[in-house]
């Protein structure tokens, strides 16, 4: 049998049941792979942010998460980058990963507990604008300078198409190594702090 075929599947959780461990003085460790922008905009109590670009598995493992011990749970905006993040620390070697269904934005609706920062566009956000403004570049450039531009457009429509097809997406990967979507002075590793509620986490100082 195949190490893909052996290896776990990815399992998922509501956050009031992720809550409710917390409620009972459980450990429950969750890390958040989105942009320490977005995450300095509103994130889990106690969750710590470890960005997908810079998800670290080893250090993970050293820190004995993943086990059957030590549940390790993850979240992202919506649930997308969380998925992905799930399966890339399986293939890593890490057995017991749960993913946050529909994200901080179904944490936060859900009325649990947040902490809110200095407002932020998210990733996906930025991907659609940042696709839009080159689409529309592409097709004015193409009537006022050279038809050549219109290149430009059809290039990233078929980016766009590639993503929807493969579940990646080129522009929010280079997006999300950006200026604008890194925080001064937030560590990725994080430093442990106690966190609401009995679990464990760390937190961009911003």
């Amino acid at each position: 049998m195949s190490a893909v075929a052996d290896r776990p599947s990815i399992r998922s959780m509501q956050p009031k049941e992720v809550y409710e461990k917390i409620q009972r003085g459980e450990e429950v460790v969750i890390i958040d792979v989105r942009t320490p922008v977005e995450f300095r905009e509103v994130h889990i109590v106690g969750a710590r942010n470890m960005p997908l670009d810079q998800l670290d598995a080893e250090a993970l493992k050293a820190e004995g998460l993943g086990t059957a011990e030590k549940p390790l749970y993850v979240v992202c905006r919506s649930g997308n980058r969380s998925s992905k993040a799930c399966d890339k620390l399986l293939a890593a070697g890490l057995e017991n990963i749960i993913n946050i269904d529909g994200g901080t934005l179904a944490w936060d609706a859900a009325g649990l507990p947040v902490k809110r920062g200095k407002k932020a566009i998210s990733l996906e956000r930025q991907v659609r604008i940042a696709a839009g403004f080159l689409v529309l570049s592409g097709v004015v450039l193409g009537y006022l300078v050279h038809p050549g531009f219109f290149l430009l457009s059809g290039f990233v429509g078929a980016g766009l198409m590639f993503a929807g097809i493969t579940d990646t997406c080129a522009m929010g990967m280079l997006l999300a190594k950006m200026p604008w979507n890194r925080v001064s002075g937030c560590d990725a590793s994080g430093k442990s702090s106690p966190a609401a509620g009995g679990a464990q986490g760390s937190q961009c100082s911003t």
